[in-house]
């Protein structure tokens, strides 16, 4: 019987992430009428109530998970909330096909931050897949028809950049709390919720979503607002934190083909040379875990 690495089997975990994030776009579709504050605090709400509930299915001795230090609180709240934060503030002043290239910058940051982890070696091929992704995900963002960059949308630019380092920094730094269990995830949550209602109340409007947008923002909870983050958080701490930099630029790759197979996107040459710059660099950071022999068990 063959058996994955714990280091494997913790990057495979925490690429369902990056599967999951593919779906953000298709779902925000349906809640496009909902402010983005609104939004995140609902969605972090049901992801909240959700992991609450499962801990509470193991007895009131698994909420110890939430006693964790200060830093820890400050990683988890800021990384979740402060990611999305900046990326809004970036939406509202910069166009969104330029503020969404700098935003996406996270996984090639991740793969250089890595170098300063005990234990990471950066080798040339990780800095080489992490630049083909991200020439695959400018290729989809733009569609193939180029960028400009207007100085005039400097606070924009500023923010996404922020955004990018924000959540990079998060992924990495999430290492230092590797003996935190993924069940304190959740208190992450249920702060990043508190943060989104407080800036909706003081930034936005109330918008009483309908029928469909409330199922859509209970998809977008349970699942890329949601379990996301809890096997985004194991896959950080114990997988291979390299090959999921690089990977994460699957996620705009996954999300234009679930929009084109839904109709609400067309498909383009664009969409198979980001496909064909983000696999191939997936596939050349990841050589090395391809390379190690499976553990052999009975």
């Amino acid at each position: 019987m063959t058996l994955l690495e714990p280091r494997t089997k913790a990057t495979l975990i925490g690429g369902i992430a990056i599967v999951l994030w593919a779906l953000l776009a298709l779902f925000t579709t349906e809640v496009s009428t909902i402010p983005p504050f609104q939004l995140v605090s609902l969605c972090f709400s049901v992801a909240a109530i959700f992991s609450f509930a499962w801990i509470a299915r193991r007895g009131i001795g698994a909420f110890r998970a939430l006693r964790q230090p200060v830093g820890a609180w400050a990683l988890g709240v800021g990384g979740l909330f402060g990611y999305h934060f900046f990326y809004f503030v970036a939406l509202a002043n910069a166009p969104a096909v330029d503020a969404s290239l700098i935003a996406y910058l996270w996984p090639l940051f991740i793969v250089l931050f890595s170098a300063f982890l005990p234990g990471e070696r950066l080798h040339w091929y990780h800095i080489a897949g992490a630049l083909l992704g991200l020439c695959g995900a400018a290729v989809l963002v733009t569609k193939g028809q180029g960028f400009d960059f207007d100085p005039a949308y400097g606070l924009g630019y500023g923010a996404a950049m922020v955004c990018s380092i924000l959540w990079s920094g998060y992924s990495v730094l999430n290492r230092r709390y590797r003996g935190v269990p993924v069940e304190a995830v959740c208190g992450f949550c249920a702060g990043a919720a508190l943060l989104g209602f407080i800036t909706h109340g003081v930034t936005e409007i109330w918008v009483i979503p309908d029928t469909g947008q409330w199922f859509a923002i209970l998809g977008l909870g349970l699942g890329p607002v949601g379990a996301a983050f809890f096997v985004w958080d194991y896959g950080t701490k114990h997988g291979d934190i390299q090959v999921l930099g690089v990977a994460s630029y699957g996620a705009p790759l996954l999300s234009t083909i679930l929009l084109i197979g839904f109709g609400k996107a067309d498909a383009s040459p664009a969409v198979i040379a980001g496909c064909l710059l983000i696999v191939g660099g997936a596939l050349l950071a990841s050589i090395k875990m391809f390379r190690r022999k499976p553990v052999l068990q009975g």
